[in-house]
């Protein structure tokens, strides 16, 4: 059994909650594709906590310690996605944006799912979380490597949890977000925060 559960649970809460490129990209998903495309991101997001947290048990950290240039990789290719989908989202037009309950061609669902999976494997802090800060919380009696797989579940569970609240909220202000000046401002803002991101993770800041 980890240790501190409860405190774990609330870490992860508030470092769900720190604005990012997970908030910029599901408010994109939400806007642009509706609550089913955004749902199927969260899942990707969620995916890809739990394979930070399962190489992170499996020795990931001395890997990253041994051949630094392994996680440059995984950085520089989560910062080219983000740039990418900012890209994207500056030369997306106005106009159709799913309505709530639509659903998405499969196609489009993986697509969000990979989106996810990768803004979440290229993401610095979910990286240097999961092999500096998870173990803290890893159990010192009983199996290792179980302990750090569950932390990992309970952490892509609070996020999920956190990220559908977000969108829900995202999804119930879509009369407002609709409107054409609006849309148009935030198209422009989540597009540059998307690219600034994705430089700054691909740089290493």
């Amino acid at each position: 059994m980890p240790a501190h559960l409860p405190l774990f649970v609330l870490t992860t809460w508030l470092l769900a909650m720190l604005p990012g490129a997970g908030h910029a990209l599901m408010m994109r998903q939400t806007l642009e594709g509706g609550l089913h495309i955004a749902r199927v991101t969260i899942v990707g997001n969620a995916t890809g906590l739990l394979l930070w947290s399962l190489s992170a048990a499996a020795g990931l950290s001395a890997l990253l310690s041994a051949r630094p240039g392994v996680y440059v990789v995984v950085r520089i290719a989560g910062g080219v996605v983000l740039c990418v989908l900012g890209i994207n989202t500056f030369r997306a037009r106005r106009g159709r944006p799913q309505p709530p309950g639509a659903a998405a061609a499969p196609g489009r669902r993986w697509g969000a799912f990979g989106a996810g999976l990768a803004t979440n494997l290229g993401n610095p802090k979910a990286g240097v979380f999961a092999v500096s800060v998870m173990p803290q919380f890893v159990t010192t009696h009983g199996p290792v490597f179980a302990s750090s797989a569950l932390l990992g579940v309970v952490w892509a569970g609070v996020n999920a949890c956190w990220y559908l609240l977000f969108t829900w909220g995202v999804s119930r202000g879509r009369s407002l977000v609709t409107r054409p000046a609006v849309q148009r401002a935030l198209r422009l803002v989540t597009g540059l925060v998307l690219v600034l991101l994705g430089g700054a993770v691909a740089a290493g800041y």
